[in-house]
């Protein structure tokens, strides 16, 4: 069961403004939105991504030294 409560908060004109050209542009209520912002400020946690990790490759080794301007020129034939 969800329980919805009503407030009052005091929002300067220009950020409203901001929020409700964001929240028109995402098609989200007001509410919706600054109800998600808040919840990020409250439980960061939630916002973390556990990513898959990175590839790996073998390159076969270095051909040349790219601190070396020639012999990366003549390598990349030019």
């Amino acid at each position: 069961m969800v329980i919805h409560m009503k407030t009052t908060l005091n929002i300067s004109d220009v950020t409203m403004r901001e929020v409700k050209r964001e929240a028109a542009r995402r098609r989200q209520t007001m509410s919706a939105m600054v109800e998600a912002a808040l919840r990020m400020i409250v439980n960061p946690e939630q916002r973390k991504v556990k990513l898959p990790p990175l590839p790996e490759f073998s390159s076969g080794g270095l051909r040349v030294n790219v601190a070396n301007r020639d012999a990366l020129y003549t390598m990349m034939g030019g």
